[in-house]
């Protein structure tokens, strides 16, 4: 299924929880996700720009095949996304590394998450990056309409993803085993 969804880079978070809650958007949550991304030694799906994602999103855990269609400066092509729920981070991780693969990222983001129009509006805060906007919904012309009643110039949207974010900000997020709010583990051995 492919992700219809666009992003919009350094937004203040504040500022722009009042926009939401002044335009009638409905605050969902407020949390911390906790990512485990997979592949297997050598990392042949990120050679063909694929991964495998477990998450914990507080309330759920789910674990998803995404591909990236194609990318290029100005973003992805579109995105494959497949995800099913779990009920066990640390097993999932357990029977993944029992398949012979292994932890490519441990990760954290902050996610405040709004519905407004039937869209989700996401504002996302990784660490060592500014944050962003993110708006997902079931067609473009739904995500377009909400990105202008919030202000945000469509000309300026983005459908990359956090990885390449970090490079416009000087950091290579492969060089990270470990990069949550409280540590910042570089890799040993950069594959």
């Amino acid at each position: 299924m492919e992700e219809i969804e666009v992003k919009f880079l350094e937004v203040d978070p504040k500022a722009m929880e009042k926009k939401l809650l002044g335009l009638g958007a409905v605050k969902k949550y407020d949390r911390i996700f906790k990512d485990r991304v997979f592949d297997f030694p050598g990392w042949p799906l990120d050679k063909n720009k694929a991964w495998l994602r477990l998450r914990d999103k507080g309330d759920k855990i789910t674990l998803s095949f995404k591909q990236r269609f194609g990318e290029s400066t100005t973003g992805d092509a579109g995105m494959e996304e497949v995800e099913i729920k779990v009920d066990d981070f640390e097993k999932t991780t357990l029977i993944l590394e029992k398949l012979g693969m292994e932890q490519k990222f441990n990760e954290e983001k902050k996610r405040v998450h709004f519905e407004l129009d039937g869209v989700d509006v996401d504002i996302d805060t990784w660490p060592l990056m500014p944050s962003y906007l993110e708006i997902e919904g079931k067609d473009w012309g739904e995500v377009e309409a909400v990105a202008k009643k919030l202000g945000m110039n469509w000309e300026k949207r983005r459908t990359t993803g956090a990885m390449q974010f970090y490079r416009e900000y000087g950091i290579e997020e492969k060089d990270y085993e470990v990069l949550t709010f409280e540590k910042q583990i570089k890799r040993q051995v950069r594959l």
